[in-house]
């Protein structure tokens, strides 16, 4: 004590009764593993996989660098030498993943979760696509009290990122959806703290997620692209009706999606966690652990097939040692059941005109339960403030007991809303500018952080979506009747992290070198299927340049609108017109207009910086390649592009082994069309093609992308092992995708192969042409 003053609580002392034993362990012991890091008594990489397994993420700029538009710029962190794991900075801002198992939040939790991000953050909480929440800008120092503060009131970041079983995810409307068999709302949330932190889940090669949903017709799940998808689902045994799940495995989106497949048709409520604890334990055992980009179980459930997979799962589940907890937690459902408020909350009479019936049309959602309703708030981007939030937590307060949930589009929903509330409800959200129109809806666009935060972003994700929000919004199209429900949805890059292959309309980032300079891209993305807990995943139709990927969606709008038959629907209609007849529509959105002309097209979204300037300086002889190599990367897309137009004409099997062998011959041009930068007289052979780019690019390591590593050549390798195998559709269709994953990285490789010549007129490549100059070809 100094002149009286008692000394002032940590947040470990002043919290110490009000987390659970198990969460203050945990918590310890990351402080104390942050100490040891901090002292050299840690390994790095052990490090950053305990660091990610607490949700702390890194961050953009994390390894010290970051282009200022012209070249690369060293960040000034006090203490360079300091890391938290390979090439990353101690004391970078990094992104810190929070779990909501199944969405559902309470008032207290609201007013924490503003707090923290207040206190530690920019005061900006993301709401993510598996119904999380990450804070960004987020000191790793800062940790350790922020996850205290979140543990008081019951929530942990323990497993939200790493190779662990991530957030478990449930429909939002679960318990008062119109359509469903019965509240998954219990069982998500058993089986993700039953999961958490278990043994048998400590050990996989990658990440492992999970969803519940209620039926089969709504997206509100979206089990069919996850590795463990459960749909609720009822039986009659002995006159008496039964709950469980219809079970699928090995979904997931990723660079290349799969659909899950079928495991069991009808799984009861008991078995759900043994059963889920038999296939932890068959992923960890057989499971991909030295090539991540081949560890999660979708791949290990083609590899296996879904016999054998069911096989080797019902076997380990025959062997386990029993766990009381695996039916004690059936007890505890009735305990999930929610109720209204016992009177409406009122107030005072409001004449809100057609905006609050605008409001009604999108954002209400009549309950089962009659007299009530769901009323969705759209997060523009999935952002809320602080300010907004904890303001949030006062109006769940006033108007629920505590039913609030995220979703998987990026909004927060309350339940049990009595109807007669819905205008002060309304001119409350009002207050805090939280009552936009247009939740889940044309306009709702999804979009995963891109490059304003994400290592792996390689385009504005987030300034396109802001952009097409507001555009659509502006020509009303979320009261269009025959597009409200069309979905957008964007990524930064080839992972699927905005879920752009399942949305009718989806990009995904990318880039092109034009005259030199390198330009943000979008590759399109149509024919996914939103609907149905997305059983239809959407095909690359080239790449458009980013601003005009506003023109595009009203183009795409416009020929629906004006093509459309009676009835038909978006992902219908595409289908019924063909990719050729769109590609040829799209075909002058793809011009680049000079630097000189428009420079605008050469800085992305929301980013004043030039998205790349080299001096590159083109001597005959480089021009000479330069031609050859485009030429054959766009032989290349021509090729991807006929693989999917076969398929349109049918899915016999001579149609799959024509589109196939169309895949593997765009990467076979695309292959080649690199290998000519280094050796212009490069054979047609495909064995000699495959064996140089094996030796000239991957083996130096030239084609590896700086994230992904060489995952994209194994896509090549593989493709060519397996030409003479047969194939069926689902095999085929990623194919086509990774034929176009392929000739992406073909662009990035060849991008990156120009910005490394030196700024002079030379071809940087002289050394290793041996072949005499020819006359270039003209473009």
């Amino acid at each position: 004590m100094k002149n009286g003053t008692a000394p002032k609580l940590t947040w470990k002392e002043a919290l110490a009764d009000k987390m659970a034993s198990g969460l203050v362990e945990e918590i310890d012991n990351f402080e104390t593993q942050m100490e040891l890091r901090k002292q050299g008594k840690l390994d790095e990489k052990v490090f950053a996989e305990l660091r990610l397994r607490r949700g702390a993420y890194g961050q953009r700029y994390d390894n010290g660098r970051r282009h200022d538009g012209e070249k690369s710029q060293e960040i000034p962190f006090p203490h360079n030498s300091l890391t938290k794991g390979p090439d990353t900075k101690w004391e970078a801002p990094g992104m810190q993943r929070i779990k909501i198992p199944f969405g559902g939040l309470t008032a207290a939790q609201m007013e924490t979760l503003a707090d923290v991000a207040e206190e530690y953050s920019d005061s900006i909480l993301h709401v993510t696509t598996r119904q999380d929440f990450q804070l960004h800008f987020i000191s790793l120092d800062d940790t350790p009290d922020m996850h205290r503060r979140l543990a008081a009131v019951g929530i942990t970041t323990r497993e939200a990122c790493g190779n662990s079983v991530r957030n478990v995810t449930a429909c939002p409307l679960a318990g008062v959806c119109r359509d469903e068999a019965f509240d998954v709302t219990g069982s998500a949330n058993e089986l993700a703290q039953f999961l958490l932190g278990h043994r048998d889940v400590q050990d996989f090669g990658r990440k492992f997620k999970t969803a519940f949903s209620g039926c089969q017709a709504h997206p509100c799940g979206l089990t069919s692209m996850h590795d463990l998808g459960l749909i609720a689902k009822t039986q009659v045994v002995d006159g008496v009706e039964q709950q469980g799940f219809e079970v699928y495995v090995g979904g997931g989106l990723g660079s290349v999606p799969h659909l899950a497949k079928l495991f069991a048709d009808f799984v009861p409520l008991e078995e759900l966690l043994p059963l889920s604890q038999a296939i932890s334990r068959v992923f960890a055992r057989y499971g991909e652990k030295k090539n991540r980009n081949k560890a999660r179980l979708k791949f290990l459930v083609a590899q296996l097939g879904i016999d054998e997979f069911r096989r080797l799962v019902l076997e380990e589940r025959e062997t386990l040692e029993p766990d009381p907890r695996w039916t004690a937690w059936l007890e505890s459902l009735p305990g999930y059941e929610e109720s209204a408020l016992p009177q409406p909350a009122l107030g005072e009479a409001l004449d809100l005109g057609d905006d609050f019936e605008k409001w009604k049309s999108t954002n209400v959602y009549r309950q089962r339960q009659a007299g009530f309703v769901t009323v969705t708030i759209a997060l523009p981007l999935g952002d809320i403030t602080s300010q907004q939030l904890r303001r949030l937590a006062d109006i769940t307060r006033r108007f629920t007991r505590d039913t609030a949930r995220t979703t998987v589009e990026q909004n927060i929903v309350l339940r049990w809303i009595h109807e007669a509330d819905l205008p002060a409800l309304y001119a409350a959200l009002g207050e805090i500018k939280l009552n936009a129109p247009g939740a889940e809806t044309i306009v709702d666009v999804t979009a995963c952080p891109g490059t304003d935060t994400c290592k792996l972003g390689i385009a504005s994700s987030r300034g396109l979506a802001a952009q097409l929000r507001q555009r659509l919004a502006a020509k009303g199209w979320q009261y269009e009747e025959a597009v409200r429900d069309i979905r957008i949805k964007i990524s930064g890059c080839f992972n699927s992290c905005g879920q752009h292959a399942v949305a009718e309309i989806g990009f995904f980032g990318s880039s092109r070198n034009v005259d030199g300079y390198r330009v943000p891209h979008f590759q399109l993305v149509l024919g996914g299927e939103w609907a149905n807990n997305a059983v239809n995943f959407g095909q690359s139709l080239g790449a458009i340049p980013s601003k005009r990927v506003p023109e595009v969606v009203d183009h795409l709008l416009e020929m629906y609108m004006q093509g459309r038959q009676k009835g038909e629907r978006f992902r219908e209609y595409i289908t019924r017109i063909g990719k050729t007849e769109i590609k040829a529509q799209l075909k002058p959105f793809t011009e680049v207009p000079p630097y000189q002309v428009d420079s605008s097209f050469y800085s992305d979204w929301a980013d004043a910086r030039e998205f790349s300037i080299g001096d590159i300086g083109v001597g005959e002889c480089a021009g000479e390649v330069v031609s050859l190599t485009d030429f054959g990367i766009a032989a290349a897309e021509a090729l991807h592009f006929d693989a999917q137009v076969v398929l349109e004409g049918g899915k016999d099997q001579a149609r799959l082994d024509k589109a196939a062998a169309l895949a593997l011959q765009a990467m076979l041009s695309g292959a080649q069309a690199l290998i000519k930068v280094q050796n212009i007289d490069i054979a047609d052979q495909p064995d000699r093609i495959v064996q140089e780019f094996r030796q000239r690019f991957y083996e130096t390591e030239l084609f590896f992308d700086p994230y992904a590593k060489g995952k994209f050549a194994h896509y090549f390798f593989n493709a060519y092992e397996q030409r003479h195998a047969s194939k069926d559709l689902d095999a085929v269709l990623r194919l086509i995708e990774e034929a176009g994953l392929f000739i992406e990285a073909a662009h990035a490789c060849y991008t990156r192969l120009l910005e490394s010549r030196p700024a002079v007129p030379v071809n940087p490549f002289a050394n290793l042409l041996k072949a005499k100059p020819v006359k270039a070809v003209a473009v």
